[in-house]
């Protein structure tokens, strides 16, 4: 009994070493390519769907995009090549 619980608490310990600790994350996109009120829909669905995206708030007159994001399953590359591949490349925006 005893060699079993050493079994169970060094799984244990082990399970704990290799567990990835995920922060919330929040990007500014510049996406200069919205020439209409429509398409910060397309950007807004492009972006939901990338895993790991948990909201995606699209400005056309301010032409950005706000993404809240897990950073242990999605990053800005990522969310780059979803708005690109819906037609509408994006940025990262720099601070001032």
């Amino acid at each position: 009994m005893k060699k079993l619980l050493s079994y169970f608490t060094a799984a244990a310990l082990l399970a704990l070493t290799n567990v990835v600790f995920a922060a919330p994350r929040t990007v500014t996109l510049d996406v200069p390519g919205m020439t209409c009120a429509l398409c910060p829909i397309t950007v807004k669905k492009a972006l939901m769907k990338v895993p790991g995206v948990a909201n995606a708030e699209v400005n056309y007159e301010g032409k950005q995009a706000v993404v809240t994001y897990d950073d242990a399953k999605t990053g800005a590359d990522a969310l780059m090549q979803a708005t690109g591949n819906a037609g509408y490349p994006s940025t990262v925006k720099r601070g001032k």
